[in-house]
């Protein structure tokens, strides 16, 4: 398969690097942004790193367990609870919970409610998932833990960059003849959230914890338990999650994924699954494919490799196994789902395949802590997605799927949480089990347009199969938080919370746009819109923004380029402030406020993030072309894709959810109040770095 099969819909700004094994190129994502860049260990590397692991811990398990049991005793002396279990229901809604209980469609969320607390939780500044959940971790705010969106940007290049994670280069490359060997010290991937997590300490006092698919947990860390990695995971191929759609119709690039073109037959098709970037040589590892169109049952027939299956139309197939071989002895596993999306024989095919997950029996990377977790989990309970973003947002806003199959797909996911949830709770003696679950923020962002006839992304789409989709979510949580309660005893505390909250996105607001007709932000004299800012003249600059919440000074002495003198800065942000404010839409005020950070926060990364955060308005949103740094004619325009709920605006009108069997205390609890709890639960001292504290 030539390079020209492959059309990559969109590639980050921002270079990746070859380290240790792989780098893929980077595809952007329903958050919008680049791809981590990956560092792979060999799957061998793994394996035995795993068994060595394993090995020692059985040799060493008597002492350990004496020691901990010692430790336990000392450090739990003043612990209110044996045992913490939190549960994690990512972008639960308050307003649309308190109407369901009111109509008695949660009957559990209501127990809980009435036996313990209710309180709608406040979300973090500003209220992105990887921020919330980074201020859920660590008891503290942006300035404290360095997390202030997806996205950061490089001071010298101005691309955007991974904010919760990268990638460090090892030794340089030798190149021998075709080949490539890397020569010095071993690369890798490093987290970027600072401070401490709350299961962190715990562990330091002798309490065991299960950490299961928290986000911004990648790489994971060591911990005095299991874990297992959730949000900003990527996929084999190095991206946060690129589909790959195999089709004979003249399909145009699409966002978030892989097209490839094949020919039209009568009989089998065979192509290729483009996969990770070789090693030795850079080239595109593939595995074969091959697959026809059946008419009785209709859907496909699919060979890869050696697996031969049938798959009906409209059906995912079970997972199945990928092995790229990269090097004698080398290979690199992956794990995904075919969909057939089009199987008339006298028509145009389609394929749709997910993108590669790293397979948990044969990961390339420790996805787990410790790292045969995932094997142990993947041979316990069945193969299993790992993917960070595992829900493929960018495949139904682009069309690929439909509703129908993406409720199937993010549904085939949840099922999968829910097992290793009862599992951890099954085993469950003392101490903390934590799981966020991811559907309810997905399934909301993808169908929040069903809730308001009027929305500008119903045009061209059904409003009426789905239109119970949301509500039908909610009320699988309840019936979800039915089961966890079974687990709830005297000695126990209940924690039920979600990040933030949801609302309509209807709007979309280009702060770049906007920046330029105020004079603030120049192009380059020819250029064209550009992405990721490439057509910004820097010597004329004074600001601009990356990501989905973020206004940058271009600040001289800082960034590579900047023009700002640090007498010019106040003024400067004052303006934008108040411009910003005064900003309207038919009458409408797109953002409610701006948030000066340094006036705000007091932490020591406060210099890390943004100058300037606004506070979006209900129903406005930065728009798509904003987020992906694309300079567009119109500074508002109609959100008209699939993606139709939102929560990156103003904190204030976000809060999220909190149901406990505790007596809470405070009347305003914060979502950084949740480590401080759990610490107070145990009866381990908060430590000063957190702004939170006990709501107890």
């Amino acid at each position: 398969m030539s390079n020209r099969e492959i059309r990559v819909s969109r590639k980050a700004a921002s270079a990746v690097c070859v380290v240790g094994l792989l780098v893929a190129p980077a595809v952007a994502h329903a958050y919008i942004g680049p791809g981590a860049g990956f560092a792979l260990v060999s799957s061998f590397l793994t394996l035995a790193i795993a068994f060595l692991t394993a090995f020692f811990a059985l040799l060493t398990f008597p002492f350990r367990a004496i020691v901990r049991t010692i430790r336990r005793r000392r450090s739990l002396r003043r612990a209110k609870v044996k045992k913490v279990i939190v549960l994690g229901l990512d972008g639960l809604e308050p307003t649309i919970c308190e109407r369901m209980i009111e109509r008695g469609e949660l009957p559990n969320f209501k127990k809980l409610m009435e036996a313990g607390s209710y309180r709608r939780l406040g979300t973090s500044s500003p209220a992105l998932s990887p921020v919330a959940w980074s201020t859920f971790a660590t008891g503290a705010d942006s300035s404290r833990h360095a997390i202030y969106d997806f996205l950061s940007r490089d001071r010298r290049s101005y691309l955007p960059k991974l904010s919760s994670s990268e990638v460090y280069p090892g030794g340089r490359f030798v190149k021998l003849g075709p080949f490539r060997f890397q020569w010095g010290r071993r690369g890798g991937v490093r987290m970027l959230r600072k401070s401490k997590s709350f299961w962190k300490i715990l562990g330091e006092h002798g309490v065991f914890t299960s950490v299961l698919r928290v986000p911004i947990t990648f790489p994971v860390e060591k911990v005095n338990g299991v874990m297992v990695a959730g949000m900003c995971v990527p996929d084999l191929r190095g991206t946060m999650g690129s589909f790959t759609y195999f089709t004979t119709a003249p399909e145009t690039d699409r966002i978030g994924g892989l097209v490839v073109r094949v020919p039209r037959s009568n009989g089998w098709i065979d192509t290729e699954i483009p996969g990770p970037s070789s090693p030795v040589n850079g080239r595109t590892l593939t595995v074969p494919l091959s697959f026809r169109v059946s008419t009785e049952p209709r859907g496909m027939e699919i060979r890869v490799g050696r697996e031969k299956l049938f798959v009906p139309q409209s059906a995912y197939s079970p997972w199945v196994r990928l092995s790229f071989k990269a090097a004698l002895g080398l290979k690199l596993h992956g794990i995904v789902r075919f969909y057939p999306t089009r199987t008339d024989p006298d028509g145009d095919v389609g394929l749709y395949m997910t993108p590669i997950h790293i397979d948990p029996e044969k990961p390339a990377m420790p996805i787990t802590h410790p790292p045969f977790f995932s094997i142990y989990l993947a041979k316990l309970l069945g193969p299993f997605g790992t993917l960070g973003l595992a829900e493929d947002t960018w495949a139904m806003n682009e069309r690929v799927l439909d509703e129908k199959a993406f409720l199937e797909q993010a549904y085939l996911f949840h099922d999968e949480r829910i097992k290793m949830w009862f599992h951890s709770l099954d085993r469950l003696r003392d101490g903390m089990v934590a799981c966020v679950f991811d559907l309810s923020d997905r399934l909301q962002h993808m169908f929040f347009r069903y809730l308001d006839p009027e929305h500008p992304a119903n045009r061209g789409k059904d409003t009426t199969e789905y239109k119970d989709a949301v509500y039908e979510m909610y009320r699988k949580m309840d019936d979800l938080l039915g089961r966890t309660m079974k687990y709830v005893d005297g000695n126990s505390a209940l924690i039920v919370l979600s990040d933030h909250g949801f609302k309509q996105f209807r709007r979309g607001v280009n702060l770049n746009t906007w920046l330029r007709d105020q004079g603030l932000l120049a192009l380059r004299e020819g250029a064209g819109p550009g992405e990721y800012l490439s057509s910004v003249d820097w010597s004329r600059t004074k600001a601009y923004a990356i990501g989905l919440d973020g206004i940058y000074i271009n600040k001289k002495g800082r960034e590579r380029q900047g023009i700002v003198d640090a007498a010019e800065t106040a003024a400067l942000k004052r303006t934008i402030i108040e411009g910003l404010t005064a900003l309207s839409d038919d009458g409408n005020r797109p953002i409610r406020r701006v948030i000066d950070v340094e006036a705000a926060f007091t932490g020591p990364y406060r210099c890390e993030g943004p100058d300037l955060i606004p506070g979006f308005a209900e129903g406005y949103r930065m728009s798509w072309d904003g987020a992906k740094g694309t300079i567009t004619d119109e500074v508002m325009d109609d959100n008209t894709r699939s993606w139709s709920g939102d929560h990156c605006m103003d904190p204030e009108i976000v809060p999220g959810i909190l149901y406990t069997n505790l007596k809470v205390s405070a009347d305003a609890p914060r979502l950084m109040d949740i480590g401080p709890t759990v610490l107070d639960l145990f009866g381990v001292d908060v430590p000063p770095y957190m702004g939170g504290k006990s709501i107890l």
